[in-house]
Parts: structure tokens; sequence; C-alpha cells
């Protein structure tokens, strides 16, 4: 493969990626509709919180699933097959009067969004040089989430203008015609349009998933997924909206802004991070860790706050929150550099139930303490949100441990199988500044 990717490998990519930017708008835009919902359908905070939940449980639930059938029929025919699923969903959902209607659209889209992420994913190191994998896949991320701008501004208008079904009739074309553009620019691989796999066993599936289960560094790729994303997930999908408007007594228009700058900070750090990654693998869990410390510090200093907090404290936590996208990609790196090309979309799959299993339990747990503090309404104080959110605390505090046992275990391998010794940094980084003395030390004896 040539150093650089070909004007052929960026429109591949790019089809790939429209149908991803318009899935996360499919994700994010019952987050947007939460309190139109919970007016449409009359319901409380836990059971609009069960509608994201159902979605995120089909979409973590199939992960596994779709990894195993992405290794064996490839990208193009499930992307195709995701965006015309959720396109069905947002139909479904645009003429949905009653909680029923609401669960199956929400099924579907849940059900076509898990095809569509790691299918994407799964393209780059098909296309890409090696040493520009993880940009790209950051990129992949990043980039993506401009369909929740999607869903912040235009459906948000939508919804307020001509109103539930005009918006997500809207989104549903959307759906349509990325499925069109995914059918006509989109190529498994450089050498065939639609590749797959080898025919295999239910045995053979259940060795593969095994040996990406049993390797930590497949583990440790789940547990940063896990503990980077939820935040900003549970904070775009459900419950962000509700808690600037309600909660902090802001308007739709400055929330959709927040939003927005939530979704531009991913967008730049992205890029950052997947250099840093790029540059020093064996540091990756680091990087981890501070964007894991600085989301939990915001949201500390937003809790805190005596009464409404300050406008520039809440652009801090946005900007906080917009760093676990690009972090929770580090994960998908992890996946990709300990395990083999034959089950890379097994690993993705496992990797990334972690982000959405940690959402969609932070999601219903906020909603069960809404409803629990305010009897079932939406009439939400601030004190209500400051307790509701603060279990997201505990949340990651489960992450962090599992972060911590699965980077010693995977570390102990790589030194038992390719005699890689990671060294804590505090030594590294002696060793570092004594070699640049000793070099130092003997320049100065030469010009002498």
């Amino acid at each position: 493969m040539p150093l650089r990717p070909g004007a052929r490998a960026w429109a591949v990519w790019s089809a790939g990626l429209a149908a991803y930017i318009v899935a996360v708008l499919h994700r994010t835009s019952l987050g947007v509709a939460g309190l139109d919902a919970q007016e449409r359908f009359d319901v409380g905070a836990s059971a609009l919180a069960s509608f994201a939940v159902l979605q995120l449980i089909v979409y973590a639930g199939l992960q596994i699933p779709v990894g195993l059938l992405l290794d064996r029929f490839g990208s193009l025919r499930l992307v195709l097959s995701g965006a015309l699923v959720m396109a069905a969903g947002q139909t479904v959902m645009a003429f949905a009067d009653d909680m029923g209607g609401a669960i199956v659209a929400r099924v579907l889209v849940g059900a076509g969004d898990a095809m569509t992420f790691i299918s994407v994913l799964r393209l780059v190191p098909h296309w890409f040089p090696v040493k520009r994998v993880p940009v790209v896949t950051q990129l992949t991320g990043i980039v993506g989430q401009i369909g929740q701008v999607l869903s912040a501004v235009p459906l948000a208008a939508l919804l307020a203008g001509p109103g539930w079904t005009t918006a997500f009739l809207s989104a549903a074309g959307a759906g349509v015609f990325v499925a069109l553009v995914a059918f006509a620019a989109l190529h498994d691989t450089p050498g065939r349009r639609i590749s797959s796999g080898r025919a295999v066993s239910w045995r053979q599936l259940g060795v593969d998933l095994g040996g990406a289960w049993r390797h930590p560094g497949t583990r440790l790729g789940l547990w940063t997924h896990f503990t980077t994303q939820f935040t900003g997930t549970v904070f775009a999908l459900m419950w962000g909206i509700p808690f600037l408007i309600a909660g902090e007594g802001l308007s739709r228009g400055a929330a959709s802004a927040l939003l927005i700058l939530f979704v531009l900070t991913g967008m730049a750090s992205g890029p950052v991070l997947g250099m840093l990654t790029q540059r020093y693998p064996l540091r990756r869990s680091l990087l981890v860790l501070g964007i894991i410390s600085a989301n939990m510090a915001a949201w500390a200093l937003v809790i805190a706050w005596p009464g409404h907090a300050p406008m520039p404290l809440l652009v801090v936590l946005v900007v906080a929150l917009g760093l676990g996208g690009p972090g929770s990609m580090i994960g998908f790196d992890y996946a990709r550099t300990f395990n083999p090309p034959s089950r890379l979309g097994t690993a993705t799959g496992v990797v990334n139930v972690g982000g959405f299993v940690a959402s969609l339990l932070t999601i219903e747990l906020i909603g069960l303490i809404l409803d629990a503090r305010t009897g079932g309404s939406a009439d939400y104080h601030i004190s209500d949100f400051r307790v509701a959110m603060s279990v997201q605390f505990l949340v990651a505090a489960v992450g962090v441990l599992g972060i911590l046992r699965t980077r010693k275990l995977a570390r102990r391998r790589l030194e038992e199988e390719e005699g890689v010794v990671i060294r804590p940094l505090r030594v590294a980084l002696a060793e570092r500044r004594g070699l640049a003395l000793e070099r130092a030390v003997k320049a100065k004896s030469w010009r002498e």
C-alpha cells in the first residue's frame, strides 16, 4: 500500500463517513426532542429514558453479532442495511403517537446504528497506510459527530417550526440519501467492491469471539471506551438538553449552541489525540486517564456550584465532555493493535459495547433518580439534576478500575510474547534525561 492514500481512498472513506454522520443524527434525535417527546407521549423522565436505554440495549447487544457478520460479509452490505433500517425507524417515529410506536422506532434506529460505525472503521485499515490509521480513525469518530450538529440545529428548528412529523420524516429522508451514496461509492477493499470473508461455522465464530475477549488488550479497549465515552453520550443523547434548559435555565438556542461547542471540541481535539496515539502507542492509557480526570473534574465543579452554574463554567464542562469521544477512539486502536486482521471486526464490536453499556445504565439511573425526586413530572429543579448527575462518578470509578486492571495484564502479555517492557513514565523520563545529559557531556568534551 502506498505511503499516501489516493483520491479513491478518501472518496470511499467519505461515503462511509456520510453514512455515519446521518447515523449520529438518528442516534441523537431523541435527545434534542426529549421535552417534545415527553409532551407528545405524556410520559415521565424514566419512561423517556427507557426509549434511549432500549435503543442502546439494541445497539450494544448487536455489536458482537454485527462484528462477526462484518468479518464475514464486509462493510458495504452492513452500511447499506444500517442506513435503510434507521430510515425505517425514523419514519415510524414520525407517525408514532403512543409508546408502542416509539419503542418500535427506537429499536430500528438502534439496530441500524449498530451496523454503521464499526463497518466504517473497518474500511480504514484496508484503504489507508498503517501509520495513517490512528489519525483517520480519530477523524472518522469526530467528523461523524457533525450528526449531532444536524440534530441540534436543523432538526431542532424543524421540531420548533413545522413540527414532529416533518422533522422525523426529514431525518428518514437523509437516511435514504446516504444509503444511495454508499451503494454508489463504497468499496470494501481496493481490490474488490464487495468482499466476503471465509465461510465459518458457529464453532469458529465462537473461537474468534473467545480469542478476541481473552486478550487483555481487547478488554483494555472495552474499558477505555466504557469510561471515556459514556458521560458525553449521556449528555448528547438524552440528558444534556433537559439539564441545560430545565436545570440550568438556558434557552433552547443557548443549549443548542453548547451542543455545537461539544461537537467542535471533539473535532478539534480528535486529530491531536490521533497523532499522540500514533507517536506514543505505549502511553495511550495516560491520555485516556487524563481525559477521564478532566470529565469528572468538570462535572464536580458544575454540580458543586451553588445555584445555576455561570455560562463560562458550562462552557468548560462541554469542552471537557467533548474530549471523551476522541478519547474513546483509543479503545479501537487497542483492538486493532492487539488482534489479527481476521477478527478485527469482532474485536471492534467487543470494544464498542463498553461505552454504550455504560451510557444506557447511566441514562436509566438518572431518569429513575429524577422521577423519584419529582414524582414523575417534568418540573425539574437544579438540585434534582445535581443528585441525578452525580451517579456518573460511580460509573467512572468502575471504568477506571477496569482500565488499571486490564492495562497491567496487557503489559504483562506484551512482555511475555514480544519482549516489550513498558517502564513507569517517571522511570522512562529519568532515563531520557540521563541520556540527554550524557550526550551533552560527550558533545562538550568533543568540542574541548
